[in-house]
């Protein structure tokens, strides 16, 4: 796929914070950066007040980590860098060190379009803790934002009740990689198409669209135009009908498209671009339906959102199509999604691994200690719990799977229910060991993933809280750790 390497031909080695270099000239200079660690990535709240997630942006992490290598231009640019005394930031070994650096982590990740829930690890980074720091930032930046996204797609394809979708964000995207960023991760979510012909090219994305405003305006009448854009576009008529009157605009694009079905063409639909979409839309339908134009779709535009979809729903608007952008792209109402990258485990010379915890006055802080690997139970084919389980300590015959934030709440699993575990290997000592799917099967995994669950746990607005855990033991070794830590 190597869409970061089509993007860019320079190294993208310094996409990171400043001090993951310096915490790894540190690990070098006092003899750690070969200890041997573990990280997991994960987040601790769902986006939008909703109730999933969905893992977005590892074809991303593979491209970066399979062609990880500083430059020559990286190396000269950090032996630039200054200290607060003047003198170089960074000694020539040191750099030097990082020149020769070969990537050599084992990567766990759970695979993109999976529903995932607070706390279990997207991915798991075992290996060199010199080399694990060095790509906290860039696996946060490339996950955080396309999974963020791919949840509000697949939350408004949720709420378009299996009409389809059209990411139509690029102009309000947060810059041309958040545009492609976003496209990609709105069709895995479950969006039929993009106006983003970048991401179509590259992406293999299926793109869409019709004309402006100012094509309309280019001419003396609105009728006009429909009719030099029919004649110029005959296999592509989308008429927009609300640049100065929407309904004498339908009455134009049925006229146009008359014209059109003469010369042996269809007229695609119409877009409404403002006003009232649910009056607007039942009185189109109702006069394209007496036309002739029956199979004509209503696509409607103008900054939506599943809530704003839902209302339309409820209002039995006669919309056909959706044309999603800037409160999809942008995720207007959350724009971040929170990921974290936390230590969980480390060993020196000794080989013996010390479990790491992170204290933290505010409880959702505190970090889970191990190895981490999610489970997650069936009962048929529908998803009943997840478990957070140390692949060390194993998993005991009879599970209990205890709330990360309230212990009272528990789920105890009955015995010979189906599971899956969620982590896959994806590197093995900087190998990589994974195949990427085609985007459209990520796409349909997504779908199906959503299919596994309750309507309750997926609904809009105060979905029902599906049980996801730490197994008992780890559990226990978790609050054993917090309280019994000296700090």
């Amino acid at each position: 796929m190597d869409i970061i390497k089509k993007m860019y031909c320079s190294s993208l080695a310094l996409l990171t914070d400043l001090y993951q270099l310096t915490m790894a000239n540190g690990y070098w200079k006092i003899g750690k950066a070969e200890d041997e660690a573990v990280f997991h990535l994960f987040f601790r709240n769902h986006p939008f007040n909703g109730g999933y997630t969905i893992a977005c942006g590892l074809a991303y992490v593979i491209d970066f980590l399979k062609n990880f290598k500083f430059s020559r231009d990286d190396i000269h640019y950090l032996g630039q860098l200054k200290g607060n005394d003047g003198h170089p930031l960074f000694e020539n070994a040191f750099l030097s060190y990082l020149k020769n650096l070969e990537f050599s982590l084992d990567i766990d990740a759970i695979p993109e379009g999976t529903v995932v829930f607070p706390h279990q690890p997207l991915l798991r980074i075992k290996g060199s803790l010199l080399q694990a720091q060095l790509i906290e930032t860039p696996l946060l930046n490339m996950i955080n934002f396309q999974s963020l996204i791919a949840t509000k797609a697949a939350r408004i394809c949720q709420a378009a009740k299996g009409n389809p979708v059209l990411e139509f964000g690029l102009r309000r995207a947060h810059g041309i990689d958040g545009g492609l960023a976003a496209s990609r991760a709105a069709f895995i979510g479950g969006c039929a198409a993009t106006s983003n012909v970048l991401a179509g090219r590259m992406l293999g994305i299926p793109v869409r669209g019709t004309h402006a405003h100012s094509w309309i305006m280019a001419f003396d009448t609105e009728y006009e135009a429909f009719e030099a854009y029919a004649e110029a576009m005959p296999n592509n008529c989308v008429f927009l009908v609300d640049t100065y009157d929407t309904l004498a605009g339908v009455e134009n694009a049925i006229q146009a498209g008359k014209k059109l079905r003469k010369s042996g063409h269809e007229m695609i639909g119409i877009r409404l671009d403002s006003g009232d979409l649910a009056y607007l839309s039942i009185k189109a339908r109702k006069r394209l339906d007496e036309e002739g134009f029956v199979n004509t779709a209503i696509i409607a535009s103008n900054d939506l959102d599943e809530n704003i979809i839902s209302s339309l729903t409820q209002q039995n608007a006669a919309v056909t199509v959706w044309g999603v952008g800037t409160r999809l792209v942008t995720a207007h109402d959350q724009p971040s999604l929170g990921c974290v990258y936390k230590l969980s485990a480390i060993r020196g010379n000794d080989r013996k691994w010390k479990y790491k915890v992170k204290k933290s006055e505010q409880r959702i802080k505190a970090t889970i200690p191990g190895i981490l690997q999610v489970r997650r139970y069936f009962d048929q084919t529908e998803a009943v719990a997840d478990m957070i389980y140390d692949i060390d300590l194993g998993v005991p015959e009879e599970v209990k799977i205890m709330d990360v934030m309230n212990p009272i709440q528990c789920k105890r699993i009955p015995e010979k229910l189906k599971y899956e575990d969620l982590l896959i290997p994806v590197f093995q000592a900087g190998r990589l060991t994974a195949a990427i799917p085609p985007i459209d099967k990520i796409r349909e995994r997504t779908s199906d993933q959503l299919e596994c669950f309750r309507k309750s746990i997926l609904r809009l607005d105060h979905p029902h809280e599906y049980p996801s855990g730490l197994e008992e033991t780890l559990y226990m070794r978790k609050e054993a750790q917090i309280k019994n830590n000296p700090w």
